[in-house]
């Protein structure tokens, strides 16, 4: 008799799913009972034909369903883990009402579960192709109380509204008034929203004054919206390769000054602050992308000693972004990295100081979070203090963190 890993290939839909509730759980993407309960009763492969059972069952894989004719993703079914967080973040209880904007039919059934046989499940997308998709699929699980209606999200669906939680599945760079006019009073949105080049699902509360203020924050990523919702976003070449700056629009951030600027010598700064392998450096993007100046460098190229993709602040014809080397204290661990950052131009150096600031904040707290406040666009400045504000078409996105999360000492600097 043999023991060890089992086959996967063997293994029944059941089986599968029962592995990867415990899956979910060791990354801390379920933390609730109804949450797990529709992991488990949602037969997770009937709404991906095209991948095998086991593929259908994997945490951490996104399958893309639709391209446009360049290859892009239109849309996709979300990972396993990115959906069971986002039912978390939206706390979604019997009896709710509730809009999900992106249909793909899987997340829409594991609604259906969380608000049972008295609540109501809208599912909205403006492709035809989805939504006769999601419609087939939710029918073929024994899901067809969904109602799945072809709209352009940017508008929500008012026939059914109020709503207790709205949902988003794609990723927005804005959130547009009908989705916060549909919530009945205290009721909650989860989006990913799109800032300084990177994408967080944050669960918003509504609040009397019809702000949204955040009560979690996760890193994902999804399909780009369509419609009247789509960009708010620029990209621009950094030079003759497949190097690109992504940041919002309005920000002052020149690409060939940037180009500029990165060709000049470059002054390291370390923080001292040390990330142990396997672990996440999410956190410390998140702190830099709350700073003004804030967007992201993609595809630099290994030639420019810069990350895959990296936070990045600019100031003008200067630029900084982080980096890291092995941690020069412990040769034995060359997995461990301690970080730094790298800045180029004339406030270069006091960029890159900034980062590493940035850096050892998140040493003194890993777990701290912004708080997210999206506030009408005519917002005055005095209204909303300190932290840094990304001016959106219908929202004023403001990020803070605490001053004791911010400017205590942190014990690892050099």
């Amino acid at each position: 008799m043999t023991t060890g890993t089992p086959d996967l290939n063997e293994l029944t839909a059941e089986q599968l799913r029962t592995r990867l509730l415990e899956e979910l759980r060791g990354v801390d993407a379920v933390r609730s009972d109804p949450v797990a309960a529709a992991v488990l009763a949602v037969p997770r492969h009937v709404f991906i034909p095209e991948a095998s059972l086991v593929e259908a069952y994997a945490a951490g894989t996104a399958y893309v369903t639709k391209r446009d004719e360049d290859g892009a993703a239109l849309s996709s079914v979300s990972a396993a883990r990115i959906q069971a967080f986002m039912l978390e973040q939206a706390g979604i209880g019997p009896g709710m009402r509730v809009l999900e904007v992106g249909s793909g039919g899987l997340n829409a059934a594991m609604i259906q579960e969380l608000v049972g046989p008295t609540g109501l499940v809208v599912s909205i997308d403006i492709d035809p192709d989805v939504t006769a998709r999601a419609r087939c699929c939710l029918a073929a699980s024994g899901y067809d109380q969904v109602l799945v209606h072809e709209g352009d999200g940017e508008y929500g669906w008012p026939p059914h509204a109020p709503y207790d939680r709205v949902i988003i599945t794609v990723g927005t760079w804005d959130i547009p008034p009908a989705w916060t006019d549909q919530l009945a009073p205290g009721g909650r949105i989860v989006v990913p929203l799109r800032w300084a080049g990177q994408t967080r699902s944050i669960g918003f509360d509504l609040t009397d004054d019809g702000t949204l203020a955040s009560r979690s924050v996760q890193m994902c990523g999804f399909v780009p919206m369509q419609g009247s919702g789509a960009g708010g976003e620029l990209t621009a070449p950094l030079d003759s390769d497949d190097a690109r700056l992504v940041y919002d629009t309005g920000q002052p951030i020149d690409p060939d000054a940037v180009g500029t600027a990165l060709k000049r010598p470059g002054t390291t700064v370390w923080s001292g602050a040390i990330l142990p392998r396997r672990t996440s450096i999410d956190p410390v993007w998140l702190r830099i992308a709350a700073e003004p100046g804030a967007f992201r460098i993609v595809d630099p190229g290994p030639h420019r000693g810069i990350a895959l993709r990296t936070a990045t602040l600019v100031d003008g014809d200067s630029v900084a972004y982080l980096t890291h080397r092995p941690d020069p204290a412990n040769t034995e661990h060359a997995f461990d990295l301690e970080l730094g950052a790298t800045g180029h131009g004339p406030r270069g150096p006091r960029l890159a100081a900034r980062i590493t600031e940035l850096i050892r904040a998140w040493d003194h707290d890993r777990t701290a979070l912004p708080q997210i406040t999206a506030y009408p666009p005519g917002t005055p400045d005095h209204a909303l203090g300190g932290g840094a504000v990304f001016d959106k078409r219908h929202r004023r996105l403001h990020l803070t963190y605490s001053a004791s999360a911010t400017s205590a000492p942190v014990g690892h600097a050099p």
